[in-house]
């Protein structure tokens, strides 16, 4: 009994530190910081944490042409692709709304792994999709569920980011990881991703300096990304010690605390409709839930077979 305690008491401080990325981007873009800038220091970040932890467990770090399409795929699906439109869209939008949203990433996985045949439908699940949908459009249906001057057509361009989170899922799903483990495949996509980025942020003129500038946005900018690797490790230990279907119960977690985070450090107010959204959203994601999961990014929740564990092969 208090081993299990134990191991929820770990599966909420996952979900805490992921949803408090969510108000750490919010203060990230606030100075106007463009995507690609952001996105580059973002994955330095990720690959020196993810990096040293992958060594410490004795783990090699994989860079090697075999594994490239894979590499490309999650950097291009899992990371810049997604990120260029969650930063955009977390310029205008309340975090208590991109928290929302970034628990339609299930509702995506549905649809795409029927279409790629990872799994078969189901009556419960396609329940689980509807009220998804009808938790988007309390978002922006009613007149006055989005704060005053917030253009919704911002939150059409958040839901980019979970359809490429749930696209790179199913493909995850659909090629394997070839022997890898998670945090080897995110190790060596955030590599393609610091090598994609670099160009396209200093010819776009989005390139950021963050020691010339170096202050609170910075700072959050830092501390999300170390936050999402270090939680990241936290959950791939949680999959070899409890399984992956408990440990997706984190995306529950995420999506909730990162309304309350929200809340407490950016001093937001939701109206009725978002509370009501939020509601139908989990609702939704509990229908959804696969049977078995495996997740390599913040609310990803796909079906797939047992996820191997750190240290198995």
């Amino acid at each position: 009994m208090k081993a299990n305690l134990w191991l929820y008491a770990v599966l909420f401080v996952m979900g805490a530190g992921w949803g408090l990325t969510i108000p750490l981007t919010k203060i990230a873009v606030s100075t106007g910081h463009q995507p690609l800038g952001l996105i580059f220091w973002q994955l330095v970040v990720v690959v020196i944490m993810l990096g040293g932890v992958t060594l410490v467990r004795g783990r090699r770090l994989v860079i090697a042409r075999q594994y490239l399409k894979l590499f490309v795929m999650v950097a291009l699906c899992g990371a810049v692709l997604p990120d260029i439109f969650f930063y955009l869209a977390a310029a205008e939008l309340p975090g208590g709304i991109m928290s929302i949203v970034t628990a339609t990433v299930a509702m995506f996985s549905l649809p795409i792994a029927i279409a790629l045949g990872n799994e078969r439908f189901e009556a419960k699940r396609l329940l689980g999709l509807i009220f998804g949908l009808c938790g988007i459009v309390l978002l922006v249906g009613p007149e006055a569920s989005l704060p005053s001057g917030t253009n919704a057509i911002f939150v059409l361009v958040a839901l980019c980011a979970p359809m490429l989170y749930a696209t790179e899922g199913n493909l995850v799903a659909k090629w394997g990881t070839q022997g890898l483990d998670p945090m080897q495949v995110i190790f060596g996509a955030s590599l393609i991703g610091i090598l994609l980025t670099f160009p396209l942020a200093l010819t776009s003129g989005q390139w950021i300096n963050p020691l010339k500038t170096f202050g609170i946005p910075e700072i959050a900018l830092i501390a999300a990304a170390a936050l999402h690797a270090l939680v990241y490790a936290c959950y791939v230990w949680m999959v070899g010690r409890a399984g992956s279907v408990f440990a997706a119960q984190t995306s529950y977690v995420v999506t909730a605390m990162g309304v309350l985070w929200s809340l407490a450090i950016l001093n937001e107010t939701y109206s009725v409709w978002v509370w009501l959204a939020l509601a139908v959203m989990l609702l939704g994601m509990f229908l959804v839930q696969p049977r078995a999961a495996r997740v390599l990014v913040p609310g990803r929740v796909i079906e797939d077979d047992p996820v191997e564990t750190p240290g198995h092969s």
